[in-house]
């Protein structure tokens, strides 16, 4: 950068003062055109060597300027435009203009930068194939062409001569007289003959930096009404290059406050508040379709980060990111992702899709990704569907971090003394011993009020190194996110040094640890801290809750966490945005994302897992609970095929062909089996929400079945029924105006009333029990988490998806049944409760997120 002529400056918006104005004339209804616009800025970079560094990339607004550029900022209040003045100092290096000039771009609040000359190549490329309105044309030509039509001078039609060599007048000037109709003759000092050439002019401009180049005597004769005279020079229009003393010429900052005006004015006229610029990608659609996999490599993907603030986003490559906190305070899945394509792409609505990251449990096993399908895709699908950013892999090895201490607690306090322990616990630091944060933290909750380590007496030191853990409380399993059978059960501890204490425990599939609930229920780094800190993972002999903060690993895990707690951003085929963010198993879990992705004033359309019966439940009394955010509509997904299996049709196997009657017309099957659709659009009703059914058509589908459901759910006060395959506008305009329909969501029940009060709300009035039967050990578990200062959370059922019922043979709508609760288990860091229909060891199948063996 060139600093040779003082301190560097970046600077404002020029005003237009002294004789430029005079001369042009006041710019017209400025203070009306910028009143909506905070500031517009205008950088002028001296020198060639910064520009040549500038990659497009970088920095959209290119800026050439021969001379320097400053004028007083007073100017610019003038025309009712703010101005600020930055001066850089003289030592500023070139990557530090180009950071700060990036920084400027990001600005929200400066609504662009106006080139000095307008020399760019977009609009010299816009104004030689003529599109005036729609490019910056450099200051000098348009100031002249101002000139010629104050002097009254005819255009059209007109001989047009232009002198020079600069880049900077001569093509713009005659692309200008061009497109005003004029005849254009280009020349310059090299032009054989130059005097006749310039005889030949009606008009004639000249831009050279060669005093008399052009004589006097040389214009056309008739001209001479319309000759300007300085000292002994006669021209009709000049141009020098020479700099002007103290900055730009007059006319030159008169033009460039007219170009931003106009800038203003263009920007106002398609600027829509709150509206996102999103260019979508057209879908190039295939008969017979395609694979999913070859329609998601079938379509480039966009730059991820392309709209997004440099200090809101952290790319992994091209195709996947992570937005950072301070951005957000500014089937079912492919209904998801093909009903936000609709909303955004085809009906200008500002949508984002949030979605659940999948499982490698499912996604290599029967049941297969979750990227959506055909033309709903997320892409690129394979990414999606493995390790993503490696927030699950996080997720596992935190979760097997609390496995692993719980173990090493357990042995440590069975063979080593109550000194031994604590000497481990706080070592010895240059003679030393010291309590960290987190010691500190565990002695107020013992009410040891002490911070030196010398002062605790033998009892104090015994209750602060033991927890004496009840081995049979523990309630922490190690994960893994691979199917592996023979992990279900596995004996551990065999190794000589750990002196015969072996334990049989299990693994889980890594989507179903505490520590995935806690990430998508978590609203803040510090709210997640204090989730993670109160996960309890076992009981004391007495009786008391041992918890992540007591193992004294909490801190570890807040750090092997800390980004997984930024949103994953991705896109759908047509553009579209996607937030990826948790992924909570939906059984024992809430199976909903995360819910920090939307503001108070956002849009969003995600996806509860796990039947209606058991998603849109828990999304409402988990969910919105700890949210605060309530939806304004549900959409319930359903299929023939589904509805005829609901009332007798025959057990579909995965992987084998449908049977026959799944592929032909029944409407009897179909309307018997409504009854389950009917029961689900009450049970949503039920929230005080307004349901549209969204009937996924497939070929196999009669135009009478899909007519007869969507005529039936009507009937049954759904909001709209739609059916599509093809496309989702009209389910699009069918949750459009759902949105705007009055609503009062509600709660299913109060969160202080009894365990097994609100477990008996859901089963009776959404799966349509008689009563739940809890067994001693549920009920005693009840009554432990009450005594714990758990009993005010609320209830996430494990039940099947399969039935209304814990019964997955039963279909349709069962009744006369009681909901039998064999146990019940606490996830205290994620905030909830979760009844066990049947032996949890049992019953997760992570292949395909359903529960087995139930009776």
């Amino acid at each position: 950068m060139d600093t040779g002529r003082g301190t560097s400056h970046i600077g404002a918006c020029c005003g237009v003062g002294g004789r430029g104005r005079d001369r042009l004339g006041d710019i017209p209804n400025v203070n009306d055109e910028l009143m909506e616009l905070n500031r517009i800025l205008v950088v002028s970079i001296v020198g060639s060597r910064l520009i040549k560094a500038m990659a497009p990339a970088e920095i959209l607004n290119r800026r050439r300027s021969p001379t320097w550029f400053h004028t007083r900022p007073g100017n610019i209040t003038e025309i009712g435009m703010k101005a600020t003045d930055i001066k850089l100092p003289r030592t500023t290096t070139e990557s530090e203009v180009i950071k700060y000039i990036i920084s400027l771009n990001e600005d929200s609040t400066v609504h662009g930068f106006v080139d000095v000359d307008g020399l760019t190549s977009i609009s010299a490329g816009k104004l030689a194939r003529g599109d005036l309105n729609d490019c910056f044309i450099p200051c000098m030509p348009k100031g002249c062409l101002e000139l010629m039509k104050e002097t009254g001078v005819q255009i059209a039609r007109r001989h047009a001569v232009v002198v020079g060599c600069s880049k900077i007048v001569r093509a713009p000037m005659r692309d200008l007289l061009l497109w005003n109709n004029a005849t254009v003759t280009t020349c310059h000092s090299k032009t054989a003959n130059l005097d006749e050439e310039v005889n030949k002019g009606d008009i004639l401009v000249v831009a050279t930096g060669r005093p008399e180049m052009v004589k006097g005597e040389w214009i056309k004769p008739g001209n001479n009404d319309k000759k300007k005279q300085m000292g002994e020079k006669l021209w009709v229009m000049w141009h020098t290059t020479r700099p002007v003393p103290g900055g730009l010429g007059l006319m030159t900052v008169a033009m460039l406050m007219q170009s931003t005006v106009e800038s203003a004015k263009r920007f106002l006229e398609k600027f829509k508040p709150g509206k996102w610029m999103i260019q979508y990608n057209n879908l190039n659609l295939k008969t017979p379709v395609r694979s999913d996999i070859d329609i998601s490599r079938s379509c480039k993907p966009k730059p991820i980060g392309i709209g997004l603030l440099s200090e809101e986003v952290e790319l992994y490559g091209e195709t996947k990111a992570k937005v950072l906190l301070s951005a957000l305070e500014q089937g079912k899945s492919t209904t998801t992702i093909g009903l936000v394509q609709a909303l955004l792409a085809h009906l200008s609505q500002n949508f984002f899709m949030c979605v659940r990251q999948p499982s490698q449990g499912p996604t290599f096993g029967i049941k297969g990704g979750a990227a959506g399908g055909g033309y709903s895709q997320v892409i690129p699908m394979e990414e999606f569907n493995l390790h993503l950013t490696g927030d699950i892999h996080a997720i596992t090895v935190s979760n097997n971090l609390v496995a692993a201490a719980i173990d090493a607690q357990l042995f440590h306090e069975l063979t080593q003394t109550d000194k031994a322990i604590f000497t481990h616990l706080v070592p010895s630091v240059n003679g030393v011993r010291k309590f960290s944060d987190i010691h500190i933290q565990r002695l107020n909750r013992l009410g040891i009020d002490k911070t030196d380590s010398t002062t605790l007496t033998d009892e104090e030191i015994n209750r602060f190194a033991r927890l004496d853990i009840d081995p049979e409380t523990i309630a922490w399993q190690r994960v893994l996110n691979t199917n592996d059978r023979f992990l279900r059960k596995i004996t551990i501890g065999q190794a000589p040094t750990k002196k015969s204490h072996t334990q049989t425990v299990h693994f889980d599939i890594s989507v179903a640890s505490e520590i995935m609930a806690v990430l998508a229920l978590t609203t803040s780094l510090e709210d997640r801290r204090e989730r993670l800190g109160k996960m309890v993972v076992a009981s004391s002999k007495k009786g008391e809750p041992v918890s992540a903060e007591d193992l004294g690993v909490s801190g570890a895990l807040i750090v092997l966490m800390k980004d997984t707690i930024k949103p994953n951003l991705r896109q759908r085929l047509e553009g579209t945005p996607v937030f990826v963010h948790a992924g909570p198993f939906a059984n024992i879990t809430h199976g909903n994302s995360s819910i920090i992705l939307v503001g108070p004033e956002g849009f969003v359309v995600t996806e509860a897992g796990f039947g209606a019966d058991i998603g849109i439940e828990k999304f409402f009394n988990i969910k919105s609970q700890y949210s605060g955010l309530h939806p304004h509509v549900v959409v319930l997904v359903a299929t023939v095929s589904a509805l005829k299996m609901h009332r007798g049709g025959p057990m579909v196997t995965a992987g084998m062909p449908l049977p026959k009657a799944y592929i032909e017309e029944n409407l009897e099957l179909v309307e018997k089996g409504f009854s389950n659709l009917k029961k689900q659009t009450e049970n949503a009703r039920m929230f005080g929400i307004p349901v549209v059914v969204a009937v996924n058509a497939f070929k196999t589908d009669t135009e009478t079945e899909l007519d007869l459901i969507g005529c039936l759910s009507r009937e049954q006060r759904a909001f709209d029924a739609v059916k599509w395959g093809k496309g989702t506008l009209a389910l699009a305009q069918a949750v459009q105006r759902a949105g705007q329909a009055p609503s009062s969501f509600q709660l299913l029940y109060d969160l202080k009333l009894p365990v097994e009060d609100k477990i008996r709300i859901i089963a009776q009035k959404i799966y349509g029990a008689d009563n739940i039967e809890s067994l001693l050990k549920a009920q005693h578990k009840a009554e432990v988490y009450t005594k714990q200062g758990f009993g005010n959370l609320p209830i996430c059922m494990a039940k099947t998806h399969l039935s209304l019922s814990h019964n997955p043979e039963r279909k349709g709508v069962p009744t006369g049944f009681f909901l039998p609760i064999r146990d019940i288990h606490a996830s205290i860091g994620a905030g909830f409760l979760y009844p066990l229909p049947c032996f949890y060891d049992t019953d997760l199948d992570p292949e395909t997120e359903q529960v087995n063996g139930l009776f």
